[in-house]
């Protein structure tokens, strides 16, 4: 892997980072679900322009090809980003990002479910580490202020909580996961010819319908927007860069250095997540969620084992010889 698609993938990882800590900014501004589909409005609107320009098909024809495209939209957008929004109102952009980081681990569970993939006792290892970590990052009954000790906030664990303070915003960011999983493999057998800008663009635009819908039943109103410059700042911010452009990139590194090491961006993300919500907001995740989101790693090791670690393990030298 060059230097260049190695900046490119950790840009990517940092880019996808920092939507959690500007969902929080712009949490204090606009009704949540409403703001998600405000973000993939303007980058549905995007990508769609960008596919027009750079694609022979910038539309879908097919019923097939409008399939995909409301498979996508109402899961891996639509579904997805209720539950994220909805979640990120009760726990931090950093630890939700622990808990997408799950993502992977959920969709190899569905494949075994839904496309019938073989599972083994190591892939059952792998699906109980990622629980307990969500487990971890939850912390049911852990009292706030009983200070940073990683031994102490294990200790103070109480399963029976898990319903109730912090644990129903981790659920709920837990069910958008479980969306995000569940698309992807509803996805994976509907074959098209439909470059992937134009059927990004549109399950966006789909998505984005399905939120405003949602909002409104939810009881959401536009006009309770509270236009800032802030406000709009996260919007532009989450619309145009991390929305239509960290997509666009996503696609291209996905064409050069394929789906297995991709998906390491889960992982990346909830370290940029960190770092940027200390540097912006002062908010530091503590040492039990992030033992929780090294579970879930490890949990994602497991279960991918068979691609992930032959494919890591070829690029460590040209890394090697690159730095």
């Amino acid at each position: 892997m060059s230097r260049r698609l190695i900046g490119a993938f950790l840009l990517l990882g940092t880019l996808w980072g920092s939507s959690f800590v500007a969902i929080d900014i712009g949490l204090g501004y606009f009704p949540p679900i409403e703001f998600a589909a405000l973000r993939y409005l303007i980058a549905g609107v995007v990508v769609l322009g960008y596919a027009g320009y750079s694609t022979p098909r910038w539309r879908p024809q097919t019923r097939r090809e409008w399939l995909v495209a409301a498979v996508a939209g109402s899961f891996l957008i639509g579904g997805h980003h209720a539950f994220l929004y909805l979640g990120q109102q009760h726990v931090s952009g950093a630890v939700a990002a622990v808990i997408v980081s799950l993502g992977p681990v959920l969709t190899a569970l569905f494949a075994a479910g839904v496309l019938g993939d073989r599972v083994t006792s190591l892939d059952f290892v792998g699906f109980a580490l990622g629980l307990l970590g969500v487990f971890f990052v939850a912390q049911p009954g852990v009292p706030d202020g009983i200070g940073q000790s990683l031994v102490g906030r294990f200790l103070a664990l109480d399963p029976s909580a898990l319903l109730v303070g912090d644990g129903i915003g981790v659920a709920t960011v837990f069910l958008g996961a479980a969306c995000f999983a569940l698309g992807a493999v509803l996805t994976e057998p509907i074959e098209t010819t439909l470059p992937p800008r134009t059927v990004q663009a549109w399950a966006m635009l789909i998505g984005s319908t399905l939120l405003f819908v949602a909002g409104v039943v939810r009881g959401e109103s536009l006009a309770a927007i509270q236009w800032t410059p802030v406000a709009s700042l996260s919007l532009l911010y989450l619309g145009v860069v991390t929305g239509a452009g960290a997509f666009l990139l996503y696609f291209e590194l996905l064409d050069r250095i394929g789906p297995t090491q991709i998906n390491l961006i889960g992982y990346l993300e909830p370290v940029s997540a960190t770092v940027l919500s200390w540097l912006v907001l002062d908010d530091l995740i503590d040492p039990l969620t992030a033992c929780g989101f090294l579970t879930i790693l490890a949990g994602f090791v497991c279960i991918q084992r068979r691609s992930f670690v032959p494919a890591v393990a070829s690029r460590l030298p040209s890394i090697a010889r690159q730095w």
